[in-house]
């Protein structure tokens, strides 16, 4: 049996992993695996197909800047990718983040529909049913329970410098998401789940499978946890909670370091004292060793599906705050960490302060309880195996 995703990264950031993982498991069940990737590749256990080049990637973001077309460019890429998967021929068809200016979704999904072998569509945001943003929960635009149009949100990725194309986006959307005859769709929290029963999506079957994670790499590493609060994204922007990060820096004690990984070398440089900037890293082993040298994790992210940097630090055994933002308190319960509201400062500072008072060996063995019972990797992604196997055989 022939297995096929398509993701905008392979085994790079959290989705590419997860692509990975995914592979993974379907190979060690004798499926054969592939991965369609459009930007970042590190090396992997499937065969790559690399969907367009470089030229195909500038041309869809001039498109998306200038014409709000994103996920409406790079045909030529995509018809050569369709050719690519009938030589292939697989039996499954998993997509994940088809946003990221490498494909054509309407080129995509007119050759699905023709192909009708099972798709299954992992939603890691809430791109495929909106007419623009890949998150509105930052604003609490409702437009998407309707019809989005006159978008407030053209400034935030997918950025859109001139057209407002949001009314036409979602109509395509709809017109094409809506009329596949064997499509499953996989949400990894329940928040999104609930979004999706809401939308023009609402007849299609929904499963959640929550994200898992390397427990063999990410764990507990005898570290004696120091005062750190720690920060980890994949590009650190207002939405993802830096800010917040530094207004927190003004009234924190400064015996309590805060350290975010995943900053660029011109964010480093403008930190204000007290805070240690790291470049973004793909080591997981390096994650483990900061997640087990923090006090706790802070995820101040005002617009989230189920991050993957809440149950890494789990794992590590790290107490986890975030925002009651999306599917991020999902990851954790009153033993493993504190929710706290959007913007609330002072909240993560009582937070900081409320887990330093637990019995902090109990705290970390909670958190490694609850990683090891919910988010093992190989255990979460063999759902996708027993998914597939049944919508092969059905």
């Amino acid at each position: 049996m022939k297995i096929l995703q398509i993701n905008v990264s392979l085994n790079s950031g959290s989705t590419g992993r997860i692509t990975e993982d995914i592979g993974k498991v379907m190979l060690r069940n004798g499926f054969e695996s592939s991965i369609a990737f459009g930007r970042t590749a590190r090396p992997s256990t499937s065969e790559k197909i690399r969907v367009g080049n470089k030229l195909d990637f500038y041309s869809h973001v001039i498109q998306t800047r200038l014409f709000d077309n994103h996920g409406f460019a790079s045909k030529s890429a995509t018809t050569d990718l369709i050719q690519k998967i009938k030589d292939y021929k697989p039996d499954v068809i998993g997509l994940h983040n088809l946003h990221g200016y490498y494909l054509h979704v309407g080129v995509l999904f007119e050759f699905l529909k023709e192909y009708a072998c099972p798709v299954v569509w992992t939603f890691h945001d809430c791109w495929p049913f909106t007419g623009h943003c890949s998150h509105f929960e930052k604003i609490d635009c409702q437009k998407w329970k309707s019809h989005c149009n006159k978008c407030p949100l053209t400034a935030f990725y997918p950025q859109s410098y001139i057209e407002d194309n949001s009314f036409k986006n979602f109509v395509n959307k709809k017109n094409l998401f809506t009329n596949h005859p064997n499509l499953t769709i996989i949400t990894p929290s329940n928040w999104l789940a609930a979004l999706v029963k809401q939308s023009f999506l609402k007849e299609y079957s929904v499963q959640v499978i929550h994200n898992g994670t390397n427990l063999e790499i990410l764990k507990p590493r005898g570290i004696e946890n120091n005062s750190i609060v720690l920060g980890v994204a994949s590009v650190w922007t207002k939405s993802k909670g830096l800010d917040d990060f530094i207004q927190l820096r003004k009234i924190l004690d400064f015996q309590i370091e805060i350290v975010l990984i995943g900053l660029s070398k011109k964010q480093i440089k403008v930190l204000p004292k007290g805070i240690l900037g790291i470049e973004k890293t793909e080591s997981l082993e390096q994650l483990a060793v900061w997640y087990s040298r923090a006090s706790v994790f802070i995820n101040p992210t005002y617009a989230d599906n189920f991050p993957t940097t809440n149950i890494e630090a789990l794992a590590c055994g790290t107490p986890v705050i975030t925002y009651n933002t999306g599917g991020s308190p999902e990851a954790i319960d009153h033993e493993t960490g504190v929710i706290v509201e959007k913007g609330d400062i002072l909240g993560l500072e009582r937070a900081i302060h409320e887990l330093g008072f637990k019995d902090q060996n109990q705290l970390g063995l909670k958190c490694r309880e609850r990683a090891e019972k919910y988010f093992n990797k190989n255990e979460r992604f063999t759902e996708y195996f027993i998914l597939y196997q049944k919508l092969i055989n059905t």
